[in-house]
């Protein structure tokens, strides 16, 4: 009688908390209709705009170029209305295993489950990318992937994804780092599987919660391959993707080089072509994508020719291992993750580097719909960029506070490292990189 009337209760808990989550998602799918109706603008860091991926699909001719200022909503009023899970109309609230995957990993997670451990993405490179021929001889590559409870599925996927389309000879190692992840499907169950990939897998457990920066710099310190590239966790590399961008850094050692960034659709799982976009960024330190100019896609090289790029996503690229050393690596100072991007773009244009997009290397990126508005997560990426702000900016810094006032009274911690650091490599000016990388950055009148 005992056993059954804790069966009843256990029973019951789990009724009573899949309805509070159902009824959870109803109110605020209610709420995002409301919301979707006032504004247009897009709060996913990686999602690419919905024109620009229909352009491409159906096969639309010059892409005009967007300017990159955007029109700001009121503050006070944003922080009201923005959403913090972004689900479509016809999302199936009844569906608990749904909805409770989208609360967990921000994606379906029934769609990962089906698709497995691997599957087949279209080829989604320009027909010139796929008669490029590059050298036997390449420089060796460290793929380095952090992961802090990830969905096993996709995460699974970027490592086979890895092992299936590259070369032997130029995979160095894939270091795994498990930012000391809570779910059990990564601990036991995640080593059976990964023994398959025995001699080409590295895991690295923490013992405790570093963040992206920090369990980066972990994965990278114990490569030993000649280019460091960094995979987010929920990716699926395309066919002949490394080989772009090793050959790149082979012609120049200062050379950072990325993918253009395929989207891998939350709901659907459904690999889409991206147009080719470089990455740039507003005043408010708003990292966003960018079409290029047309005539930077002329010339015998047309389509496949690197595009030049103010700024990096962050999620995804390559560099020399020793240059991502003499350059600084990433600032230790920085929490969590946010603004890292930046703050590396900023360093390696403005210190004598190069930062390209390779339009023949292509990687899908599941565009996760997640809880951006997590207090931790907005107070680590407010810290960052403070210290992007104060060792970068410059004068230029006013030009933030002018927009955001509240942030000159908030603390950000010990910068003299970094600031030492532009001085030892003879950094050149953030006017200079207005100037000569990203103009069309403009100043705000009022400021001038």
């Amino acid at each position: 009688m005992r056993n059954v009337i804790i069966q009843c209760l256990l029973y019951g808990s789990l009724t009573f908390g899949i309805w509070t989550a159902l009824l959870f998602i109803y109110f605020y799918h209610n709420h995002v209709s409301i919301w979707q109706k006032k504004t247009q603008e897009t709060t996913s860091t990686w999602s690419l705009d919905r024109k620009l991926q229909q352009q491409i699909i159906h096969g639309s001719g010059n892409i005009l170029r967007p300017h990159v200022r955007v029109q700001r909503t009121n503050e006070d009023e944003t922080k009201e209305q923005r959403p913090f899970l972004k689900l479509g109309k016809d999302f199936n609230y009844t569906d608990p295993e749904l909805v409770l995957g989208f609360l967990k990993y921000g994606f379906n997670t029934v769609s990962s489950k089906s698709l497995g451990n691997e599957r087949h993405v279209p080829d989604t490179r320009n027909k010139m990318c796929r008669n490029k021929l590059y050298p036997t001889k390449l420089p060796t590559a460290s793929i380095v992937i952090c992961f802090h409870n990830e969905e096993f599925n996709a995460l699974f996927r970027t490592v086979s994804s890895v092992i299936k389309l590259t070369p032997h000879h130029i995979l160095e190692e894939i270091i795994l780092v498990d930012d000391m992840s809570e779910f059990d499907d990564l601990k036991e169950k995640l080593d059976y599987h990964l023994e398959i990939f025995r001699g080409k897998i590295k895991l690295i457990r923490n013992k405790k919660r570093e963040g992206l920066v920090r369990a980066r710099l972990i994965g990278a310190s114990r490569a030993s391959g000649d280019v460091l590239v960094f995979l987010d966790s929920h990716c699926e590399v395309n066919k002949v993707w490394l080989e772009p961008l090793l050959y790149a850094i082979t012609k120049n050692h200062k050379m950072v080089v990325c993918p253009l960034i395929d989207v891998i659709d939350y709901m659907t799982l459904e690999y889409q072509p991206s147009p080719v976009v470089r990455g740039a960024f507003n005043w408010y330190l708003q990292f966003k994508w960018d079409t290029v100019f047309s005539y930077e896609m002329d010339g015998p090289e047309g389509p496949t020719r690197p595009i030049r790029s103010p700024a990096m996503a962050g999620g995804i690229f390559a560099i020399k291992r020793h240059y991502f050393n003499e350059i600084g690596q990433y600032d230790k100072g920085m929490s969590l993750w946010g603004g890292e991007n930046l703050e590396l773009s900023l360093r390696i244009w403005m210190c004598g580097g190069q930062l390209f997009v390779l339009p023949c290397s292509r990687i899908g990126h599941i565009n996760k719909q997640h809880i951006l508005n997590h207090p931790g997560v907005i107070k680590a990426v407010t810290y960052n960029n403070l210290r992007l702000v104060h060792v970068w900016l410059d004068d230029y810094k006013e030009q933030v506070f002018l927009r955001r006032p509240g942030l000159r009274s908030i603390p950000y911690g010990n910068i003299s490292e970094r600031v030492e650091l532009r001085k030892r490599l003879g950094c050149k000016s953030f006017q200079w990189y207005l100037d000569t990388i990203f103009p069309e950055l403009e100043a705000s009148q009022a400021s001038r």
